[in-house]
Formats: C-alpha cells, sequence, structure tokens
C-alpha cells in the first residue's frame, strides 16, 4: 500500500498528469476525423457507455476510500472547504457522461439512417404546466432537503477573525477562485485576473456564434459539433477544472506541489529559480549585462509574442485549419484562433514554468507590464 501510494504521488505530480491528460485529450474529444479514427480504434468510446461510467466512478470510490485511510490525505478530502471539490469530481463525470452518452447514441443512430432520441413528432406536446412545473417543483423539495441535511452535518469552515500577524500556510482562494490563482502562478495579476478570465467567458459564449452549424440543433450530437464540443470541453475541463482540482489538492504550504498522500511539510523547499527571457538571453546566453533601453531589452520578447498571435494564424489558416478558415472566412476565422491560441497560451506557459523556470517573456516592472 506504502509502494502504491508513492506512485500516485509521482504521476498525479502536474507536471506528468497534466501532460498525460493533454496528451489523451483530442483522442478522447476528438476535433477531427484523424482523431476520430483512433478514437474508435483504441475503442475509447468505452468512457461513454454504463460500463465505462461504472468503471470510472469505482476508481474513483477507491481511491476515496483509500485516501480517507491515510491520515494526510484524511486532513485534506475531509476538510469542510473541500467537500464540494470532491462532490464536484462527481458530479463532472456524471453529468459529462449523462450528454456525451446520449451524443454518441444520437451519432450511432444517425450513422444507421435513424431518428435521434429526442426526436418527437411535432404534435406529441408536453405541456408547462402541469408536466414541467410539477418536476421543478419536486427537483427544488430534495435539493432543499439535501442542502439543509448537508448544513446540519457538515460544519461551516469558519474560524477566527482575521489576524495579520497569524497568516495561513498556504492562503487559499475560496475553491470557486483557485483556478485563478493557479494562473497567477505563470502570469501576471493583470492577465491571470482580468483579461485572461474575460477572455475565457466571452470566448465561450462566441462558441455558437463561430461555428454556426446548423446540424445538432435541438438534440444531443457529438460528431456533428466535433470542434465546437472539443474546444468548449477543453477551456472548461483542462483549463478551469483541473486548475480548481490542482489548487485544491496538490497546492500545500509556501504554495508547493504535494501529492495526494504527501505530508505537507512547511519546511519543504524547491530550488526554483525563475528567470525571464531578456535574462536567459542576454545574461545566460550572450554573457552580458541586460541593455538599458526596454524595447532592445525586450526585443525578443515582443518577437516571438507578436509571431504567436500575427505571424501563426495565417500559417495554421493554409496549413491545419485550412479547411476550417475557408469554412469561416476571415473575420469568424480571426476571433476563433485568437481565442484557441489564448488559450493554449495557459499550458505552454506553465510548461516554460516547469521546464526552464522562465518567468516571463516580456518584463517590463517598470510599467507593470508583463507577459
Amino acid at each position: 500500500m506504502e509502494a502504491f501510494k508513492h506512485f500516485i504521488n509521482g504521476v498525479t505530480y502536474p507536471t506528468i498528469m497534466l501532460t498525460v491528460i493533454l496528451a489523451i485529450f483530442p483522442f478522447i474529444f476528438p476535433p477531427n476525423d484523424f482523431f476520430q479514427k483512433w478514437n474508435r480504434r483504441l475503442r475509447l468510446d468505452f468512457f461513454w457507455t454504463k460500463k465505462g461510467l461504472m468503471a470510472v466512478l469505482a476508481l474513483f470510490f477507491a481511491f476515496f476510500v483509500i485516501g480517507v485511510t491515510d491520515v494526510n490525505s484524511r486532513l485534506i478530502f475531509l476538510k469542510p472547504d473541500n467537500v464540494p471539490i470532491v462532490g464536484l469530481l462527481i458530479l463532472v463525470h456524471t453529468f459529462l457522461w449523462v450528454s456525451m452518452n446520449q451524443a454518441v447514441g444520437n451519432d450511432r443512430l444517425l450513422e444507421a439512417g435513424e431518428k435521434p432520441e429526442e426526436y418527437h413528432d411535432p404534435a406529441d406536446k408536453v405541456l408547462v404546466w402541469p408536466d414541467l412545473v410539477y418536476i421543478e417543483f419536486i427537483s427544488l423539495i430534495l435539493l432543499m432537503s439535501l442542502l439543509l441535511i448537508w448544513s446540519i452535518g457538515l460544519e461551516a469552515p469558519l474560524e477566527e477573525p482575521a489576524n495579520p500577524t497569524n497568516s495561513p500556510n498556504p492562503a487559499k482562494a475560496p475553491w470557486y477562485f483557485l483556478g485563478l490563482q493557479e494562473m497567477l502562478v505563470y502570469f501576471d495579476p493583470w492577465l491571470a485576473g482580468v483579461v485572461f478570465p474575460t477572455i475565457m467567458i466571452v470566448g465561450l459564449m462566441a462558441i455558437p456564434y463561430i461555428d454556426n452549424n446548423k446540424e445538432g440543433a435541438g438534440y444531443y450530437s457529438f460528431k456533428q459539433r466535433r470542434m465546437a464540443i472539443s474546444i468548449f470541453m477543453f477551456g472548461w475541463l483542462w483549463l478551469w477544472i483541473n486548475l480548481i482540482l490542482v489548487g485544491t489538492f496538490l497546492r500545500g504550504p509556501n504554495w508547493n506541489f504535494f501529492g495526494p498522500f504527501e505530508f505537507w511539510d512547511t519546511h519543504k523547499l524547491e530550488a526554483l529559480v525563475n528567470i525571464n527571457l531578456s535574462e536567459l538571453i542576454y545574461i545566460k546566453f550572450f554573457g552580458m549585462g541586460l541593455p538599458g533601453n526596454i524595447l532592445l531589452r525586450e526585443i525578443f520578447g515582443f518577437i516571438l509574442v507578436i509571431g504567436y498571435f500575427l505571424v501563426l494564424p495565417p500559417i495554421l489558416a493554409k496549413t491545419v485549419f485550412k479547411q476550417l478558415y475557408q469554412a469561416l472566412g476571415n473575420f469568424k476565422y480571426s476571433v476563433f484562433i485568437f481565442l484557441v491560441l489564448s488559450m493554449i497560451s495557459l499550458p505552454l506557459k506553465m510548461y516554460l514554468r516547469w521546464i526552464f523556470n522562465l518567468k516571463y517573456l516580456i518584463a517590463i516592472p517598470e510599467f507593470f507590464f508583463n507577459i
């Protein structure tokens, strides 16, 4: 059992865990025919069957039971602040399975020339009153009862009044802001706290207007809306849910990474010397001091950022996204590729920090402008 716990601590280290999730993500949510082919060849649609649901839930409950029996992980799993996140793991996967199970089932029906499950004869109507209202009223009573029992049985995580001489270690935001707090590790506050959240919200709302495919309207279907669903799932699952889980269960004292079964040692030190791109090039590579001129000092960072957002999109339009560019046109493609590159910039920056200890591509602290 101890060997198993050490193994879990190793594979859940974010550099490994997030890499594995990032690698298998396009095969589980295939955005094009290439990944769809491998999805079928590897039988990854098993996740959206009833046996797949039972297998994943069984693994989760087994992991939770083992965690509750461990002294270190029990303090994290059963902490009142973290109980909603444990429930989040079950709810996210369950409702995701329900929708994807219906979508995959409808795709098979459509391939066989049949109607989707949600199809009904227009003459067959369901009245709002009493049918829908009764269901909503019963759901309201059940949910209120659940919250009442929860509030009675679970101790509220209230602590002493704020004391500036005794700061908690680690100091964590509420669970719904832990994704933003994790982004602050890799980006300046104006980017992680303002720009990126705005882009996420606006970008997710813009998906239906960019992908105005008439198919898949009124019924669940993955194959007919692969690109839109894949992008949404990447932004929601990888860039949001994963960051919340990392911040909740894997971030400990001094904001260091800890495994689920690892003791939160406040004296743990990681020898990380973060360095900016300009320092890496001028000091490490050229062996000289930083130029006094700001533009000359940060020219390499500007070239990378401008090339990433201005040069890369037309290259992708001529190669990888050629058919998509022809379908969307200039304006929609420009909005689409900006949103996609903005989302991808987060995992890219995370890997630059993990591999090269790179802090900022552009560092202009004189004007509080860092990227």
